[in-house]
């Protein structure tokens, strides 16, 4: 059963799930330089946004961490910075790829194929993760615990996956930025 805050909030998460992709999709192709405007190319956010990433996945290890000792403020507090930094290293990216030209994976061989696979699964998980997220901290708002931790259970993995995996293709692809 639902509470009255995840009634409350369940249109703008659906809305937010739907727009937040498309959104970023749009905008990934939309280069203001190419476009000419006299912008600066923001290449030096790259490594911001993936230790930004970094500093999401230790935070969740925390907040879960928090939470299983029985400190709920603090896990409450650690979620909404991992939120926060969610939508900073997403404000950056698209800032990034407005101004900049996408750098292409020039490894070779084997590596290649572990590159794309975790880029694929980094960007459709980072696309599936929102609802995820969005519900389980209302849930966690509204005090409904049990589903709340029933849906962390699933949330937790894949928002730590894209996180760790948000460094792994930034690592990965370093050396190829100009």
């Amino acid at each position: 059963m639902m509470t009255v805050e995840e009634k409350k909030y369940k249109k703008w998460i659906v809305a937010l799930s739907i727009i937040i992709p498309l959104a970023v999709a749009m905008l990934f192709g939309v280069n203001l330089r190419k476009l000419g405007y006299d912008v600066e190319p923001l290449t030096f956010l790259p490594p911001i946004y993936a230790t930004i990433n970094g500093i999401t996945a230790v935070l969740l290890v925390a907040a879960v961490s928090a939470v299983k000792r029985g400190n709920r403020k603090l896990h409450e507090n650690l979620i909404k910075i991992c939120m926060g930094c969610s939508i900073a290293f997403l404000l950056m990216y698209v800032a990034y790829h407005m101004t900049s030209e996408s750098t292409l994976y020039g490894g070779e061989g084997a590596i290649r194929y572990v590159y794309f696979f975790i880029l694929i699964s980094h960007i459709l998980l980072s696309i599936i993760i929102i609802p995820f997220v969005l519900f389980t901290f209302v849930r966690g708002i509204a005090g409904a615990y049990e589903r709340h931790k029933k849906l962390a259970r699933i949330t937790y993995p894949m928002w730590l996956y894209v996180a760790i995996t948000g460094v792994i293709v930034y690592v990965m692809i370093s050396p190829y930025y100009i």
